[in-house]
């Protein structure tokens, strides 16, 4: 059933693709189209805590981390509106589903308000199509009703499979298909967030990830289809100050 879903996706992007552009809203909240991001294996309870208090300040939509801190950021953001997002499965997406499945349940349980997930690449290249939706769907469900945001590393796929990844996420019931995890070869495009918009239409929305690092970056990525953007740069991005480099 899966296979002959992203075959007509395959098929329906050949015939129809057209990329298309929205018109951004009068007044623009961009703050809240950022996860502040900090995922970096050196990270620690300071850098952690200032991320925080820069979501607080700013009204970012969410800080984006690690399980390992999740705790601590329940201390630190308890009585904002700022949410909560774990990674799960990450950076490689290689871990058996059932892991992933507990550590997104752990995550619930723990209080975040939304998963990342890195989808098993491998698994996708070798047209497991089966396997790779049981892999989302298994954590859509430990999800128990919360954002699931699909990655799917755009930069390691050909058009064929971004697309294949993207239908595969649709139907396993994902909130969200995501760019990138920033830890590979490559980040979020222009040209990639809207071929993915055209995939999961209205189904679910487009997070884009991974080199979104100014002001202008964020809205065309808006003006393409993302509706989410997660970066270490959003203070940047809200406030139109140039790029520093360096960071997700």
């Amino acid at each position: 059933m899966i296979e002959r879903i992203v075959l007509s996706e395959i098929n329906r992007f050949k015939d129809c693709y057209v990329a298309t552009k929205r018109e951004l809203p009068e007044v623009l909240t961009i703050s809240k189209y950022i996860d502040h991001t900090l995922l970096k294996a050196d990270a620690t309870p300071e850098m952690i805590s200032k991320l925080c208090s820069e979501a607080r300040e700013y009204m970012f939509w969410s800080v984006c981390v690690n399980s390992s801190y999740l705790t601590l950021v329940n201390t630190l953001l308890e009585n904002t509106d700022v949410k909560k997002t774990v990674v799960v499965g990450f950076p490689l997406g290689q871990m058996a589903t059932d892991v992933k499945a507990a550590e997104a349940a752990w995550a619930v349980a723990n209080g975040a308000d939304e998963i990342d997930m890195v989808i098993n690449v491998g698994l996708l290249k070798a047209r497991e199509y089966q396997l790779v939706f049981d892999d989302v769907s298994k954590v859509v469900e430990s999800a128990e009703g919360r954002v699931v945001k699909v990655i799917i590393e755009t930069c390691l796929l050909s058009t064929d499979e971004k697309i294949a990844a993207c239908a595969i996420s649709r139907e396993a019931g994902a909130s969200f298909v995501k760019t990138s995890t920033g830890f590979s070869t490559g980040g979020a495009t222009e040209e990639d967030v809207a071929l993915m918009k055209f995939v999961v239409g209205d189904f679910c929305k487009v997070k884009a990830s991974g080199g979104v690092k100014t002001r202008d970056d964020a809205i065309n990525m808006i003006i393409i289809g993302a509706d989410r953007i997660g970066t270490s740069s959003g203070i940047n991005i809200v406030t139109g100050e140039e790029e520093i480099k360096g960071g997700y």
